[in-house]
């Protein structure tokens, strides 16, 4: 059996790029927060509340971008605070300035079965116990230490240590390579990074309010910008059979 790695270096860049990102159906929303469903048989399902208030703003074609993807909005944002491009285009589409402008790269039939400035539904996006891939920021944590950051255990308490409780211990090399390797855990940033978590459950949808309910947490705090896509590792979109 070919490895994919090898079977991914014979195709063209684009081509591979292709191949590994998602194209399955989504949307864009705010994450509202936690809460919890208390099934028949007393079960207790933790899962996060997204509201997707998202519509379609425009398009981007393979004649014309090289790829196909469909242009969502999300919220609104005040006339003045809006650009001249970003305003015809708004303009184009008949729909208000939107605060959050997500690409979601999609095929040419997803993308023909859907007009600029149509509202992108929760029901129709989505099905109660389907598998899908959520995608948000994670809360920044600032500068922090590597016991923080990556859980090192630290110095021992006693036995003569000095002013060396947190440290992360020696980086060093020998003279063999004669520097630190990249990626090497050290203090640095912690969080605010972009945090994708796959196969999630859809336990609820709610549809006069937009409102979808996916088993477990999401990174990111509340009011978070949270991508949802169907599950990318799982047949049909990760749709229940």
């Amino acid at each position: 059996m070919v490895h994919a790695n090898r079977i991914l270096a014979t195709l063209s860049a684009n081509q591979a790029k292709e191949i590994r990102m998602n194209t399955n159906p989504g949307l864009i929303g705010r994450k509202v927060g936690m809460t919890q469903l208390i099934e028949a048989d007393g079960t207790v399902i933790p899962c996060t509340v997204v509201r997707a208030d998202s519509i379609i703003v425009g398009k981007r074609t393979q004649a014309k971008d090289g790829y196909t993807a469909l242009i969502v909005g999300l919220g609104e944002r005040k006339e003045k605070h809006t650009n001249k491009a970003q305003a015809g285009m708004y303009k184009a589409a008949g729909v208000s300035p939107k605060r959050e402008l997500v690409e979601l790269r999609c095929s040419t039939e997803a993308a023909d079965a859907i007009e600029v400035g149509a509202e992108l539904k929760v029901e129709d996006t989505f099905a109660i116990g389907q598998f899908v891939d959520v995608q948000s920021t994670s809360k920044g944590k600032g500068f922090a230490g590597v016991m923080k950051r990556y859980n090192f255990a630290g110095a021992p308490g006693s036995h003569g240590t000095h002013e060396y409780f947190r440290h992360g211990g020696s980086i060093g090399m020998n003279m063999t390579p004669g520097r630190v390797f990249k990626g090497k855990k050290m203090p640095g940033q912690m969080g605010n990074k972009t945090v994708s978590v796959l196969s999630q459950k859809v336990v609820k949808i709610v549809g006069e309010d937009n409102l979808v309910l996916v088993k477990g947490g999401i990174p990111g705090g509340k009011n978070a910008l949270v991508v949802i896509r169907g599950a990318v590792k799982k047949k049909n979109a990760g749709k229940p059979a």
